[in-house]
């Protein structure tokens, strides 16, 4: 194939039996199970076995995948020096990046992948994602403490993913609504066919790097505002806009210009994000608890029925990005921080495609169209 496709867009670039999605229909599904379906009824901890086996595992598996990752939540205090010694002022996904990529320097004897035979110890592809999976939530939480200048929370081992995450976040047991939606937004975000993340991570897994510089290059990549920091730029949109009755004029200035809506579209889908109607329900459900309706959530309703009509006859609806930052916003979440989560979410992919590209890889080595200069003679310096 000579064709050029920028961005390598509609190319497919693996097999996976991974997610899948219609976009036509608005269908997210892990391992054929319907997105909706599972951030109503499953776990974060299922859903993230899910992935990583292929299959709803049964209750023993699961129990015992729940304590294994209670069991590797704890970080070694260089990590948490590491932390220290960064700026405070450094975005968490920065940070992130740094601390997963030095975790392989401290469990070095487990991280080195030298033949690609490697991949069939399935206890070895197992155990790594276990401990990366558990861990990255750690480093994010601890990062709202040690930046500000305090000892990060110690993880609690009698709490799920979610809510230990929140606890080691805020210092404050979550309560039961506050859980449920953190775990259906972990959900949510593990898993998304190849993104540009994913494939990252998958590029770097070709090469036989460790699993700790895998995630490392899927975090670079995810940082991106037109990838995983999108949801950060939907916040900083509408406290921009303010106001609901600002909102006509806001978007057809923006439209003018010709400048993104954050939040607002999607490569995949030509319907609302199926993720994104989710959100909304738990963001009404948010509101309802707390009896009034946020001036962020009246903004973000308006410009959703603004951006319908004058951008859904183009397939434009709400990604996931729109209503996951408004959500976290509400429940205190700084912005900068946004991202990182979606990081410990997505965690759960990336780790399912490490192990997928392992069991049949090649290493990736795209071609190019050279517009360059033809061969020419070196010209030394006193002629040029």
């Amino acid at each position: 194939m000579s064709e050029y496709l920028p961005g390598l867009a509609g190319v497919p670039a693996t097999k996976s039996n991974i997610s899948s999605i219609d976009g036509e229909k608005g269908i997210l599904a892990y391992r054929g199970y319907n997105i909706q379906e599972l951030a109503a009824k499953s776990t974060f901890e299922e859903t993230a076995l899910l992935l990583l086996d292929g299959e709803l595992p049964t209750k023993e598996a699961l129990d015992d995948f729940d304590q294994q990752l209670r069991g590797e939540r704890k970080i070694k205090y260089n990590i948490r020096e590491i932390m220290r010694n960064l700026p405070a002022t450094g975005h968490p996904m920065e940070m992130l990046q740094t601390a997963v990529a030095s975790l392989g320097m401290f469990y070095g004897d487990e991280e080195v992948l030298t033949e690609s035979y490697a991949s069939e110890d399935l206890y070895y592809v197992h155990n790594m994602s276990v401990k990366i999976i558990a861990r990255m939530a750690t480093i994010v939480a601890a990062w709202q403490h040690v930046r500000r200048g305090y000892d990060p929370i110690e993880p609690r081992f009698d709490l799920t993913h979610a809510e230990n995450f929140m606890y080691m976040f805020s210092g404050l047991e979550p309560d039961p609504l506050e859980a449920k939606i953190i775990d259906a937004c972990l959900i949510m975000h593990a898993e998304h066919t190849i993104n540009a993340s994913t494939f990252a991570a998958m590029v770097c897994a070709s090469t036989l790097a460790s699993p700790f510089l895998v995630i490392a290059a899927a975090i670079g990549t995810l940082a991106g505002p037109l990838h995983g920091g999108a949801n950060q730029r939907v916040v900083e949109m509408l406290e921009e806009i303010g106001r609901p009755e600002n909102v006509k004029d806001w978007l057809d200035m923006k439209l003018e210009e010709k400048e993104v809506i954050w939040g607002m579209g999607h490569r995949e889908y030509m319907t609302k994000d199926p993720r994104a109607i989710i959100l909304q329900k738990m963001m009404t459900e948010w509101v309802e608890k707390k009896g009034d309706l946020s001036p962020m959530f009246e903004t973000a309703l308006a410009l959703e029925e603004a951006c319908e009509e004058a951008l859904g006859p183009k397939g434009v609806y709400p990604n996931v990005d729109y209503y996951s930052g408004i959500l976290y916003s509400e429940m205190g979440i700084p912005s900068d921080q946004f991202t990182a989560i979606f990081a410990v979410s997505r965690i759960a992919g990336w780790m399912a495609h490490w192990r997928e590209q392992l069991s049949d890889n090649r290493i990736f080595r795209p071609t190019q169209i050279y517009t360059g200069p033809d061969f020419r003679d070196y010209v030394p310096i006193g002629n040029r």
